[in-house]
């Protein structure tokens, strides 16, 4: 656990803290942001592979690692991401700079013990707007190349804002009063959000999540409509068939800092976002 925190600690403090902001107009960042990825996947041992794109004139990377599965082939890959860029006036440690601490951690710990499932963590480069809600995100351009390719997909989870929490009573927000009998009104629990699609792939990895650990944790699927359902990478799986769903803090619902300069590494919990990535590595050994 030492060593989970100390990594994701170091993770989000380079990110969002050395390298700071990192939009789309912010390629000289967004490239150091790539290579340090790929550096940290290729010091625990993986192997990765760029897969290139072009938005607006300029050129923006994916940065893909595979670990093959002892089993379970038949079913597909799992696709795991996480998405570093930020939006412009934010340093982006909790939007994404969490995410993709886990997303690291995540591979180092897979690699170190290959799961029965063969899965591919995928770090993308422009989830934030312009490019949000359009075939211009990474996370498009990968679920579009799997498509093409006749891939099987098992399923897809995107770690979307991790490292946000806090006990205060009335900390968490929703999007309709509709919610509040039924959902923690204490911003201390991780959420998985997806569609009425994906209930299945998302119920089977929740259920495997609290078997393992006590984390708090809720989950909804919902229809589009619903303010935040669809906010993040997961939605572009959606559009080529293959089941999806986040796993956040809920973002806006709960972390003050969201999309402003006070998102910072030194507002985050390392303690739960170690906790929550050493649940979810123990999570995908069994799903």
């Amino acid at each position: 656990m030492d060593t989970i925190k100390k990594n994701v600690t170091n993770t989000v403090a380079f990110l969002a803290g050395t390298i700071g902001q990192r939009s789309w107009k912010d390629l000289d960042k967004l490239g150091r942001s790539a290579d340090f990825i790929e550096g940290s996947l290729r010091s625990a041992g993986c192997k990765t592979l760029r897969q290139p794109f072009t938005f607006r004139g300029n050129t923006y990377h994916n940065i893909i690692t595979e670990i093959q599965g002892t089993e379970l082939e038949q079913d597909g890959l799992l696709v795991v991401g996480a998405h570093y860029d930020s939006c412009e006036g934010t340093p982006g440690a909790d939007d994404n700079a969490s995410g993709v601490a886990g997303l690291l951690e995540l591979a180092r710990l897979t690699r170190e013990k290959p799961l029965r499932r063969t899965i591919r963590y995928v770090a993308y480069c422009l989830e934030e707007p312009p490019a949000y809600m359009t075939k211009h995100m990474g996370s498009y351009v990968h679920a579009e190349s799997l498509h093409k390719k006749g891939a099987r997909v098992f399923g897809m989870i995107s770690l979307e804002m991790l490292g946000y929490y806090c006990e205060d009573r009335g900390s968490q927000y929703y999007p309709s009063s509709l919610f509040k009998p039924f959902y923690p009104k204490t911003g201390n629990f991780i959420a998985f959000v997806g569609n009425f699609s994906s209930r299945k792939f998302s119920n089977s990895v929740r259920s495997a999540f609290t078997s393992l650990s006590t984390f708090p944790v809720a989950s909804m699927n919902g229809f589009s409509i619903i303010p935040g359902v669809d906010f993040s990478d997961h939605r572009n799986y959606w559009k080529f068939g293959y089941p999806g769903f986040m796993i956040t803090d809920t973002a806006f619902y709960r972390n003050p800092n969201y999309h402003n300069f006070g998102d910072l590494p030194d507002t985050l919990d390392y303690d739960r976002l170690a906790t929550l990535i050493k649940a979810l590595c123990e999570t995908l050994s069994i799903v």
